[in-house]
C-alpha cells in the first residue's frame, strides 16, 4: 500500500512540476518581451534561479540535517543531469540556437564553476590533507564569484535595455505574466519537493548509499525543474531560456547552493567525488565542443541524443 501512495505521489509531483514550467516559461518569456530584456537573460536569472530552489532547499536541509554525502553529490549530481540530460532531452526536441556570448563567456564561467568544485573537494590530492572537505571558507569564496556573476548580470541587463527593440505583440499582461511567473515558480519548488522526497525513500528501501542516491536519484528529481522548464521552453522554440536555464542553473548550484550548505557546514566528499567532478567537466568540455561540431553554435538532435545516451551511461557506471 505505501508503494502504491509513494507512486501516486510521485505523478502527482510530476503533474505539478509540468504545469508549473510551462506557467513559468510563458510568464517569463512574456517579461522578457514586455520590458526589451534577453529571454537569454531571463533564463540565466529568473527561471535559472527558480529552477535551483530544489537543489537549495535540498542542500540547506541536508546541510543542518548532516547529511552533508547528499549536498555534495546533489550539486555535481544536478549539473551532469543539467548539461546531459536537459540539454539533451531539449536538443532532441528542437535544435538549440546557442548565443555567441553564451559560448564565449557563460559556458566558460560554467566550466571555471566545475573545476572549482573540484579544487575545493580535492584537499587530499592537492594539501596532503587526511580527509576532503568543502569547508566554510570555501563556501564564502564560493558566494563572492556568485555576486560577481550577479554583478556581470546586472551589466548584460544595462546593455539589454539599450539594444533590444521592445515587441510585447505576444506578450501578457503585466501582471498576469508576474503572476505566471512566480506560481511557476512556486509550483516547481513543490513539485520538485514532493518527487524527490518519494524518490530517496524508495532509493533508501532499495538499499542505495547516501551518496549515490544524492548522484542519481536526488539530482534526477531537482534536475526535474530544468528539465521541464527547459523541454517547454524548447517546444515553444523559446531556445535562449531553454539554454540560458541549463547555464545558469549550473553556475547558481556551485557558487549559491554549494556555497551556502558549505557556509552552514562543512561538507565531506566521498572516495569517488574525483571521478563524479571529473564527469562534471568532462560534459561541461562535452558541451563547448559541440558547439563547434556539425553547424556552429548549435546542439543538433544528433547531439543530444548522444548527451542523454552518456547521461545513462554515466547513472549505469553509478549503479554497478
Amino acid at each position: 500500500m505505501g508503494l502504491i501512495i509513494s507512486l501516486a505521489l510521485l505523478f502527482v509531483g510530476l503533474l505539478i512540476l509540468i504545469l508549473g514550467a510551462d506557467w513559468l516559461v510563458k510568464g517569463a518569456s512574456s517579461i522578457a518581451r514586455r520590458y526589451g530584456i534577453s529571454p537569454l537573460v531571463i533564463g540565466l536569472t529568473v527561471v535559472a534561479f527558480g529552477t535551483s530552489m530544489p537543489e537549495l532547499s535540498v542542500n540547506i536541509y541536508a546541510a543542518l540535517s548532516g547529511a552533508t554525502g547528499l549536498a555534495v553529490g546533489n550539486v555535481v549530481g544536478s549539473n551532469i543531469a543539467n548539461i546531459l540530460l536537459v540539454l539533451g532531452a531539449s536538443a532532441i526536441i528542437c535544435s538549440l540556437s546557442v548565443k555567441s556570448s553564451t559560448v564565449r563567456w557563460e559556458i566558460p564561467l560554467a566550466l571555471l564553476a566545475s573545476v572549482l568544485v573540484l579544487v575545493v573537494g580535492s584537499d587530499q590530492l592537492l594539501d596532503g590533507a587526511v580527509i576532503d572537505v568543502i569547508t566554510r571558507t570555501d563556501g564564502i569564496v564560493l558566494l563572492g564569484l556568485f555576486a560577481i556573476f550577479m554583478f556581470y548580470i546586472i551589466a548584460i541587463v544595462k546593455s539589454d535595455s539599450n539594444a533590444i527593440e521592445i515587441d510585447d505583440s505576444e506578450a501578457l499582461p503585466t501582471g498576469r505574466a508576474v503572476l505566471y511567473t512566480v506560481v511557476g515558480l512556486v509550483g516547481l519548488v513543490a513539485g520538485g519537493r514532493l518527487l524527490v522526497d518519494q524518490a530517496v525513500s524508495l532509493a533508501t528501501l532499495a538499499g542505495l548509499s547516501e551518496a549515490v542516491i544524492g548522484l542519481t536519484v536526488v539530482a534526477i528529481g531537482t534536475s526535474l525543474p530544468e528539465l521541464a522548464t527547459s523541454v517547454v521552453a524548447a517546444w515553444r522554440k523559446q531556445v535562449d531560456i531553454a539554454v540560458g536555464n541549463v547555464i545558469g542553473s549550473n553556475i547558481f548550484n556551485v557558487f549559491l547552493v554549494l556555497g551556502v550548505s558549505s557556509v552552514i557546514a562543512p561538507l565531506p566528499v566521498r572516495d569517488g567525488f574525483v571521478v563524479d567532478a571529473l564527469v562534471m567537466i568532462a560534459a561541461t568540455l562535452f558541451l563547448s565542443v559541440a558547439l563547434f561540431l556539425g553547424k556552429r553554435g548549435h546542439i543538433d538532435r544528433w547531439q543530444g541524443i548522444l548527451f542523454v545516451l552518456l547521461y545513462f551511461a554515466y547513472v549505469t557506471y553509478l549503479l554497478l
